[in-house]
């Protein structure tokens, strides 16, 4: 059968916000970072964005290591980067795995389940591509109640590749026929303007970075949006 009608997501950042990661570093580090005059929110963006930027590096030089492992080893080397002098004194390490815990503890947006809906009623097959492992993201929306099976995750860690290297975008893709009707959607430009670059249509939520910065991406999106479930409903209207 031809002409089927796809959409390929992204996961952590666009289904699935980054509260729970914060609220756990608050929980256990919290105090001791507000003593410092350093908030969960700005350590765990430092951290996560410290530990992504060399998770991207370690794959482009051919040294692909699991995103848990990175964000682990940058725990200390963050908090000193934040201003923490002596950061092996300042935390521990069964504190710095709590925090990673808190990281596979992420929950899905409240419009995940009702964007999803809106695509698979309207015959589209909704999949997922990430970087982290399917296991762990998979349990983001089991524990949600959402149903997204097994079968349709995709997973840079069986390719040793990191988005946005165009060639993780490709094992998706090419799952479809020429004549699919295929999308991919994200709350990351950097993320959803590299898999236009192979062939997908754009589809682009200002839910997490809010800010688009356009002016640096050579890319111009097809559906822009601020919520999930309005990009589901102009999705649909684009592709009739």
């Amino acid at each position: 059968m031809t002409n089927q009608k796809h959409v390929v997501f992204d996961v952590v950042g666009t289904c699935v916000s980054f509260d729970a990661f914060y609220n756990c570093i608050n929980r256990v580090i919290g105090e001791k970072l507000l003593a410092k005059n350093i908030t969960a929110r700005s350590f765990g963006f430092a951290w996560m964005t410290a530990a992504e930027l060399e998770f991207t590096f370690l794959s482009i030089s051919e040294r692909y290591r699991p995103y848990k492992e990175v964000i682990t080893a940058l725990f200390y080397r963050s908090l000193y980067m934040c201003g923490v002098e002596s950061p092996r004194t300042f935390a521990t390490d069964a504190e710095r795995d709590q925090c990673v815990q808190g990281y596979s503890e992420l929950e899905l947006r409240s419009g995940t389940r009702d964007c999803f809906a809106k695509l698979r009623d309207a015959g589209f097959t909704v999949w997922c591509l990430t970087t982290g492992d399917t296991k762990r993201v998979r349990g983001y929306f089991e524990r949600a109640g959402v149903d997204m099976p097994l079968e349709n995750f995709i997973s840079c860690d069986t390719q040793g590749l990191a988005k946005p290297a165009l060639a993780a975008y490709r094992p998706a893709l090419a799952k479809f026929a020429d004549d699919d009707v295929k999308w991919f959607a994200a709350a990351h430009m950097w993320d959803v303007s590299a898999a236009v670059k192979v062939g997908f249509r754009g589809a682009y939520c200002t839910i997490y970075e809010q800010e688009s910065c356009e002016e640096i991406f050579d890319t111009k999106m097809e559906v822009m949006a601020d919520t999930l479930p309005d990009m589901a409903e102009r999705i649909v209207a684009a592709s009739v």
